[in-house]
């Protein structure tokens, strides 16, 4: 290994030590400065593995000082709060995790499950309200996952949504170019059945894959639970310790969730996976079926009046259907982002008639082209 890379490893994780203890410092909750104290302990023995491997290379090599871009972060945490430290230890133990997985891959190991342990226990701390640091300070680490009602409430609604504007904006777009009914009723059958199978699929496919991936880290921590046990249990103490228990607590928690194998797995896919076992993510079949019922709904509306009307009439009549299908669209989207539904609704109205008014006129250039 290049040595101007393992000199910049070990001051990295020189750094990251310094920052944990310097955190852990400012704690007035006993149990949140030990376990920062340990991340910071344990990124000290990273170094020590670190400066060993330096040493072959340069055997006079000292262990480095803190840098001063650390120290100089420190600072700025005292002025102005502490996310912009802990935002970059959250990124550091990403980018440690990432680097562990690939070199363990590239030498033809096999990942443990353990890589990413660091950043769950921090995780932790976060959502620990005794935490003396300023805001939350780290999003959620891909283990939360929606649940199989959440999933089809959002496959739902956003299925609709893009059944009602990609066929309005079709409709309008071939009623632009000033074609027969029959024409108009054929081409929104047909985008509604493409759009529909498409949507399903693509949804199938998001939740299946997540539930695969689900399963995938159940099995990895099984895997490790037989073979390392009792460093799962040291992690699972610690991970109760971050979210606020004294050290006997979370003893008395881990030893008691490990006391047959099947309690053991399931309180480390809940605590360190973050994973609903019965669910792993939703189901892929209840998602896809309501995408594809919704988005045909949606893109019924814009297309009805074309079966017993034609001409303006019918144009009009589906953009009238289509404002009132997009508000109702919009209002439902507040289940979700929990905006008032005037705003959501008027806001999904507008976006979906500046669609159809585009393709409307494309449509129209098109047919007065081909007229002429």
């Amino acid at each position: 290994m290049d040595l101007n890379k393992l000199k910049g490893q070990l001051q990295t994780e020189v750094d990251t030590a310094f920052l944990y203890d310097s955190i852990a410092a400012i704690q007035s909750d006993y149990n949140l400065t030990r376990v920062l104290r340990s991340l910071g302990e344990i990124e000290k023995g990273h170094a020590q593995h670190m400066l060993n491997k330096v040493l072959t290379f340069e055997p006079n090599y000292k262990m480095p000082l803190p840098s001063g871009r650390a120290k100089f972060q420190l600072k700025l945490g005292k002025l102005f709060g502490y996310n912009s430290i802990i935002s970059s230890l959250s990124s550091i133990e990403k980018q440690f995790a990432v680097n562990a997985i690939k070199n363990k891959i590239e030498n033809g190991e096999k990942p443990t499950g353990f890589e990413h342990n660091h950043l769950k226990i921090i995780e932790a701390v976060n959502n620990n309200a005794a935490l003396n640091v300023s805001g939350g300070f780290l999003s959620k680490f891909e283990s939360r996952h929606k649940s199989v009602g959440g999933n089809a409430l959002r496959a739902a609604v956003l299925g609709s949504n893009d059944g009602l504007v990609s066929n309005m904006s079709l409709v309008m777009g071939v009623a632009g170019a000033a074609v027969s009914n029959n024409t108009i009723l054929l081409t929104g059958i047909a985008g509604l059945m493409a759009g529909a199978i498409s949507m399903a699929l693509g949804e199938w496919l998001s939740v299946q894959s997540s539930r695969e991936l689900n399963q995938r880290q159940i099995d990895l921590e099984t895997e490790e639970l037989e073979a390392s046990p009792e460093e799962e249990k040291k992690e699972l103490v610690l991970l109760y310790q971050a979210k606020g228990m004294n050290i006997v607590e979370a003893q008395k928690l881990a030893d008691k969730a490990f006391e047959n194998p099947q309690t053991a797995i399931d309180a480390i896919i809940t605590e360190e996976l973050g994973i609903d076992k019965e669910e792993l993510g939703g189901s892929a079949w209840e998602a896809a079926i309501a995408s594809f019922v919704l988005f045909s709904i949606g893109a019924i509306i814009p297309l009805y009046p074309f079966m017993f009307l034609d001409g303006k009439n019918a144009i009009l009549l589906s953009v009238g259907s289509s404002v009132i299908g997009l508000f109702g669209i919009g209002a439902a989207i507040t289940l979700l982002t929990g905006k008032s539904i005037m705003f959501s609704g008027l806001r999904q109205v507008s976006f979906g008639l500046a669609a159809a008014a585009v393709t409307y006129g494309i449509g129209s250039l098109i047919g007065v082209s081909l007229a002429g």
